[in-house]
């Protein structure tokens, strides 16, 4: 056995216990039950474990060392559910060793952290998604894609941080050797933004790119980082906004406070927004009353009301149609990502939140991303935010978008290429550009920016132009210039480049399981029944995904048709302005006379956190929603779909396009 020098503090304190998430259940009940498996009896790995299998959302309302009893609880392999409640505990897991893009969807800190109070103590895996690896080196958790480790561990050979570290930006290294983040910054941030609140950096001499101009203009000068860093470097930026939600408030002031005591500095408050737009339906929600976990939700949302009122920050609150018809009219709310597209973010600032969608607000030429719960408390009390500096993707959409297909179509076919399936786009900038691009709506352009989580990018970004200073003036009444040099300079470098001839697009679909598994619906030759429509979300409860909705369901009301039985349709605003214009044009009317059932502006089912969830393995939704891991939507199957599709396939109960029922009920 290697003898490490004191100097070398080593990754595991006791002897390696590894568990390899097989694509065989019963490998992985055996680990679990102690026999010892070695890695290639444990191949193939299962490959893009999310974070919804790591943690299901039944979890995140606990925020402490409860969390060390439910790692890898929604994990699904095959059919089966190998890993139960306290059962890492139990077993002594200290290595969790998977396949590519671990940790991929959501944002949640819980994952890391659940894994770390499970006593896992290093995850080893091929890829991982930049939000999940950037989340453990925040509190402490060692990653590696080194699967050389392996062999090492088995042979009992001990880890030490520095091996771990190995390869990794200087800034990532010395914040895992901090031992996290708040550490590290509570040693080497204090007073960094405000005292350099406004940086100014010449125009760069190479070619760049909007994403990197606008970085320029925000990047921070601290001890340990250098404000003209090149891509892959570690930096700290100043955001213009920093934003968080209900499930991510309690953990951030619970850390908060018991590193720094009461009361708390935060920097810029008057710059942090708070939402509470998940859990306005948590009775609701087939998933959150089963667990009988509806008390948690509540005292989590009052940890962030707690929060909010101690330190007079600004709060959004979505409301339940009891609640909203009791509303005078004043509550200004909805989910998050859509909220600060249409009150906050401008062209050319820097908006964060805690939460992988925050590259909606991409679509108004804005860097918007998503950050961890540690990442975000670091920001409120020293003001910066922590960026590995990526790459981008230069994505022309060329040609004119078919009538009938919408940029939900175009996602979905991005993401089924095989470069993007294995990995092409993770981590860095997809920069959306072409003739489509320019002639969609910021509506549809957020849609493009917004799934940019799904393709596994940092973010997505659209140059702003004469459309984005039309809905910055129509829809919030604000006056922008777009400044000469809001855009991509023509010989700014790329990692590479794709292009797709829009003329020869469909509509889309994309099988459960993945939001990769997008396929043509016109060549699906089986078409499955449907039990649940459910059109909304951050990604499709925009105003226009409501003008294609009502498009469809007043085609439907005209030749008298409604929902077939069997069929439940859910519509769900994304933001209390969306549920007005649609009231004001008679949406409402016509929604209801298909039998539809309208819901208040939340995240609801597409979080799995209200009504549109299913509640039975065998149900079948189509879905305007982002993603559709297993267990995101509920226990059943989700197909996801653009507007049209979900409500045309919604009359028919079946899955099929809107051009295609025209057809059915043509003459």
């Amino acid at each position: 056995m290697t003898v490490v020098p004191p100097t070398m503090p080593r990754v595991l304190d006791a002897a390696p216990r590894l568990l390899f998430l097989s694509q065989d259940a019963a490998c992985i009940a055996a680990q679990l039950q102690g026999a010892a498996v070695a890695a290639s009896s444990a191949a193939p790995l299962r490959d893009d474990i999310s974070t919804d299998e790591i943690t299901p959302v039944p979890i995140l309302t606990h925020f402490d060392d409860k969390l060390g009893r439910y790692p890898y609880t929604g994990l699904r392999v095959a059919d089966a559910q190998p890993i139960g409640v306290d059962a890492i505990k139990r077993a002594g897991i200290n290595v969790v060793v998977a396949g590519k893009r671990y940790g991929k969807g959501s944002s949640r800190e819980h994952s890391p952290m659940a894994e770390k109070s499970a006593g896992v103590r290093l995850v080893i895996a091929e890829s991982f998604e930049r939000i999940y690896r950037q989340n453990a080196d925040n509190i402490g958790l060692y990653t590696s894609t080194d699967l050389g480790l392996v062999a090492r561990l088995e042979r009992g050979e001990s880890i030490t941080v520095d091996e771990i570290v190995a390869g990794r930006d200087d800034l990532a290294a010395a914040i895992v050797r901090a031992g996290g983040l708040l550490a590290f910054g509570q040693a080497h941030l204090q007073d960094v933004a405000t005292a350099d609140e406004k940086p100014a950096h010449p125009p760069a001499a190479a070619p760049c790119t909007l994403f990197e101009k606008i970085i320029q203009r925000h990047i921070l000068s601290t001890p340990v980082t250098a404000a003209n860093a090149r891509q892959g470097a570690g930096v700290f930026l100043r955001a213009d906004w920093r934003f968080i939600h209900e499930y991510y408030t309690g953990m951030a002031a619970h850390m908060l406070h018991a590193r720094f005591g009461h009361p708390l500095r935060l920097v810029d408050a008057a710059r942090i927004v708070v939402f509470e737009d998940h859990t306005s339906y948590v009775d609701e929600s087939p998933n959150h009353v089963k667990a009988g976990i509806v008390p948690n939700v509540r005292v989590m949302c009052q940890a962030q009301r707690d929060f909010v009122d101690a330190y007079g920050l600004r709060h959004h609150r979505t409301l339940t149609e009891a609640q909203a018809a009791r509303d005078a009219g004043g509550n200004v709310a909805g989910i998050s990502h859509a909220m600060m597209a249409e009150h906050y973010a401008l062209p050319g600032q820097v908006v964060v939140g805690t939460d992988s969608h925050t590259p909606h607000s991409g679509a108004l030429g804005c860097v918007a991303f998503g950050v961890g719960t540690t990442d975000m408390a670091n920001a409120f009390v020293t003001g910066a935010v922590r960026l590995t500096l990526p790459a981008s993707l230069r994505v022309e959409l060329a040609g004119a978008l078919p009538p009938g297909v919408t940029a939900k179509d175009v996602v979905l076919h991005l993401l089924a290429l095989p470069d993007i399936r294995s990995g092409a786009g993770v981590g860095k900038v997809f920069e959306f550009t072409g003739d489509a691009v320019a002639a969609l709506s910021i509506d549809e352009r957020a849609t493009l920016t917004n799934m940019t989580a799904e393709l596994g990018g940092l973010t997505g970004i659209v140059a702003p132009d004469a459309e984005t200073v039309r809905f910055l003036r129509e829809r919030r009444g604000v006056d922008v210039t777009i400044q000469p040099w809001m855009h991509s300079d023509p010989d700014a470098a790329y990692a590479g480049r794709l292009r797709v001839d829009c003329t020869q697009l469909s509509p889309m679909v994309a099988a459960p399981g993945d939001p990769g598994n997008g396929v043509a619906l016109s060549t699906l030759a089986m078409r499955p029944r449907i039990d649940i429509a459910y059109g909304g979300s951050c990604t499709a409860g925009k105003r226009e995904d409501f003008d294609a909705y009502h498009q469809v369901l007043a085609w439907a009301v005209d030749r008298g048709l409604r929902l077939p039985d069997g069929v439940t349709l859910y519509l769900q605003y994304g933001t209390t302005a969306v549920r007005d214009y649609c009231v004001a044009r008679g949406y409402d009317r016509t929604f209801a006379a298909v039998g539809a059932r309208i819901l208040q502006p939340s995240c609801g089912a597409c979080a799995n956190c209200g009504p549109g969830s299913s509640t039975d393995p065998g149900q079948v939704t189509v879905s305007a929603i982002n993603r559709n891991f297993p267990g995101r939507s509920g226990p059943g199957s989700v197909w996801l779909a653009s507007p049209p599709t979900v409500m045309a396939s919604a009359l028919a109960g079946t899955l099929i396009s809107f051009a295609e029922l025209q057809a059915r009920h043509a003459g």
